[in-house]
């Protein structure tokens, strides 16, 4: 009784501090402003495709490109919302994980049919299977998992989807997902399914941050899918202060608590991260969260570091527990031999302590080629520094150092479970070596 009475007294001396940001929604990024700044070309280029969805006619097929946060998805949503709000019908503006979707809907007297609207995001639906199955359930069919032949949950959906006279139009956000799990074979269906429905009619709308995604596709599935391409490029420092404004104005009750030089530095660091908006809205949200913490009432700049740092160090967190197993050891190795070369390791001192590792976890041991380029992947992560030096007669070696701090990835790698098999019988490695 006692511990609940002090944390009772906690929340109370918690929730009796004055707000500074009292709408911290309009910060995230699944929030679509009314308004969306500097993104009018591209609003009225999908929008001139998508009228012929007031025609009868059924829409180009689009691929969107660009940099992650440079507003890909918010132009898409805003504008299909628009197009259901006029024709009427039902609009999906999330991913749902629940049996029964909830949608917006929309009803207008004015059209013979409705449009369905459907947002899927392909990093968690990255399956032929799945993506099928999820779809059909927005049409009313309960669809397992797993276990169904995928001809027969592409005949649920097709039947559900042929029901009623409707335009569905399918957003499918980092479609590059399903290409990477070898399932360019439902876009190849989806982009042929109008020749034999009756009555609906399907439009794809593809985004991706990888600009060369289309490279990859089958001829087949590349000459229908991208019908037409909308670019979004990055938003440079003084289109980020205008973004910022906007959300701070609504985030806020008062600019009055957000000192001068705030904005601009959200907005520059941001700039620097390839002109990611989402960047800029994090940096002043965290920030706010942190003069909150310090019961202060003001924002200022030395939040905005505190929480670029912060924000850094959970970004290096999460590259480092979703790298693969071999990827793992080698930044393994390199920790352990950091200790003992700070002037910088070479790569073959790398490999010779990633193959006694190897061994120790019953990992297979790769090439020292493949080690290097996965050297290289982590060089670009920014998680190792790399660079290639010249030995003179004994030819050019990488140097390598540590790119984040040590303690920090040790405890986060020793997670793992080959890792922490290995980590018991680091000293004897260590001795056999130095």
């Amino acid at each position: 009784m006692k511990n609940q009475k002090s944390l009772d007294s906690l929340f109370d001396k918690l929730l009796s501090t004055e707000q500074i940001l009292t709408n911290k929604e309009v910060l995230r990024h699944s929030y679509t402003p009314e308004q969306l700044p500097h993104r009018q070309h591209q609003i009225e280029e999908l929008a001139s495709i998508l009228v012929s969805a007031f025609k009868g006619e059924t829409p180009s097929n689009i691929f969107v490109y660009g940099k992650t946060g440079t507003g890909k998805t918010a132009v898409v949503k805003y504008v299909g919302k628009a197009v259901v709000k006029k024709i009427g019908g039902y609009y999906f503006s999330k991913p749902y994980q629940s049996s029964k979707p909830n949608p917006e809907f929309f009803s207008s007297s004015a059209y013979d049919y409705s449009v369905w609207f459907i947002y899927m995001n392909c990093e968690v639906v990255d399956t032929q299977y799945r993506l099928l199955a999820k779809l059909g359930e927005y049409f009313g069919q309960s669809i397992p998992l797993t276990g169904w032949p995928t001809d027969k949950v592409y005949d649920t959906f097709f039947s559900a989807l042929d029901q009623k006279k409707r335009l569905v139009v399918i957003i499918l956000d980092e479609i590059d997902k399903l290409l990477r799990k070898g399932s360019d074979e439902v876009l190849y269906n989806l982009t042929r399914i109008n020749s034999d429905l009756t009555n609906a009619r399907v439009s794809i709308i593809g985004i991706t941050n990888d600009l060369n995604f289309i490279e990859f596709l089958d001829p087949r599935v590349r000459s229908s899918l991208g019908e037409e391409e909308i670019v979004f490029p990055p938003y440079d420092a003084v289109q980020l202060q205008d973004i910022l404004t906007q959300r701070a104005n609504m985030a806020c009750k008062q600019l009055d608590v957000i000192e001068p030089g705030v904005i601009p530095l959200c907005s520059a660091f941001a700039a620097q991260e390839h002109g990611d908006a989402r960047r800029a809205l994090d940096l002043f949200r965290v920030a706010g969260e942190l003069a909150e913490r310090e019961r202060g009432n003001k924002i200022s700049e030395k939040h905005v570091r505190e929480a670029k740092e912060r924000i850094e160090q959970d970004r290096i967190v999460e590259v480092v527990k979703t790298l693969p197993t071999q990827s793992k050891l080698v930044l393994y190795s390199c920790i352990l031999l950091e200790k003992y070369e700070p002037s910088g390791m070479s790569t073959g001192e790398v490999y010779n302590v990633y193959k006694d590792l190897c061994r120790l976890s019953s990992s297979e041991i790769l090439t020292q080629r493949r080690i290097s380029d996965i050297i290289s992947e982590m060089d670009m992560l920014g998680i190792l520094n790399a660079r290639v030096v010249s030995k003179g007669r004994y030819g050019r070696t990488k140097e390598i150092h540590m790119g984040v701090p040590i303690a920090q990835i040790k405890r986060v790698m020793e997670s793992d479970r080959k890792i922490e098999r290995v980590a018991s019988y680091v000293p004897p490695i260590q001795h056999k070596l130095y």
